[in-house]
């Protein structure tokens, strides 16, 4: 199988899959559970039986019903790049844009947020320095940044709109959410999020989060998610795939749905006592992406947010967040999930299919 080369920036970079991705965390809604899940069904059954006798999943139809969720996701992970990149040509040759909003233009952003990126950048910012430029939540680690003015959030939203109404192919972020669009499928990456990442918040993460960023943030997955009475209310508690989130409220007509916090993954607290945080239009949630959370469900209306998942591959080198292993390479086209070739790592070259 081949590798694939992508710019990011003016450096030209090769990123991977950890392979873990073809085999682990496959979430069912109905269950509110992630599973390792390998291709073969009965063995699966027969090694999990005891929890799925736990969470009610004992009759023979709802263990079918199961499989046929697994084995459909374990499909779509396979084929993920082929089907993206097929998606992402029809939509480049077919979608009419209502708004032409995927150009990072300084207008869009506040004029605090510029104030706070420019700190960032001065050689004698600190951590203490920009923390009290922050607002800082009642949780240790989570951040509120002033974002996008109002105006570009009601665009952006009013272009999400059209798309989703439009007969374009549309991939899903994840299991997790039915709805929501990859901005990268729709033509935001390069001239957008790219830059959006590289010059604005790597020089405020490298300062909040200097353990998780290192050298810097060299990939990311971005995509928007859309919270509504008649589909997705609410998002289970997890962690994300990434080493800094940025998740931003684009807004629209909506009651309650607060983000809730917990600990860290690896400090294993049963008890997790978690701390709410409320959304506001146009601000950002700034937070490690380890840092387990969910959010609660919305009581009226609709909401949709911008998720950026940044990642720093001298970090995630080290370990898989997702299997905590050394990671063994899959090749991806684009970003993949931000691994990058590294002397101590194995890369494994074979087929998906």
């Amino acid at each position: 199988m081949a590798q694939f080369t992508m710019s990011v920036g003016s450096e030209p970079s090769v990123f991977f899959r950890c392979r873990c991705y073809f085999t682990r965390n496959f979430y069912s809604a109905e269950y509110g559970k992630h599973f390792e899940f390998e291709d073969n069904g009965q063995e699966f059954i027969q090694q999990n039986s005891k929890l799925l006798e736990e969470i009610g999943c004992s009759t023979p139809e709802k263990k079918n019903k199961l499989l046929f969720v697994l084995e459909k996701e374990s499909t779509r992970r396979k084929n993920i790049d082929a089907q993206s990149v097929q998606r992402k040509s029809k939509i480049k040759a077919c979608y009419a844009p209502l708004h032409k909003v995927n150009v990072l233009k300084e207008e869009y952003l506040k004029e605090e947020f510029l104030a706070i990126v420019k700190h960032a950048k001065e050689g004698n910012a600190t951590f203490a320095s920009l923390s009290k430029k922050l607002k800082k939540e009642k949780v240790e680690g989570v951040y509120r940044l002033p974002v996008f003015k109002k105006t570009f959030c009601k665009n952006l939203a009013e272009e999400l709109n059209n798309f989703e109404s439009s007969n374009m192919p549309k991939g899903r972020p994840n299991t997790m959410n039915n709805g929501g669009i990859l901005l990268d499928e729709l033509g935001f990456n390069e001239d957008f999020i790219t830059p959006l990442r590289e010059c604005y918040l790597d020089p405020i993460a490298k300062i909040l989060f200097p353990d998780w960023v290192d050298e810097k943030l060299d990939s990311h997955k971005a995509f928007t998610v859309n919270y509504k009475e008649d589909q997705d209310l609410d998002l289970g508690y997890h962690y994300d795939n990434a080493e800094v989130t940025l998740n931003v409220c684009l807004g629209k007509d909506f009651d309650d749905g607060s983000l809730y916090f917990g600990s860290m993954r690896q400090e294993c607290n049963r008890s997790d006592k978690t701390v709410e945080v409320k959304h506001k239009v146009g601000e950002g949630v700034l937070h490690r992406g380890q840092h387990k959370h969910g959010a609660m469900p919305i009581s009226y209306g609709e909401r949709t947010n911008l998720i950026i998942w940044m990642r720093s591959s001298s970090i995630r080198n080290q370990l898989c967040p997702m299997c905590d292993n050394k990671p063994t390479l899959a090749p991806a086209i684009g970003f993949g999930d931000g691994f990058t070739r590294h002397d101590t790592l194995t890369v494994q070259v074979c087929s998906l299919h």
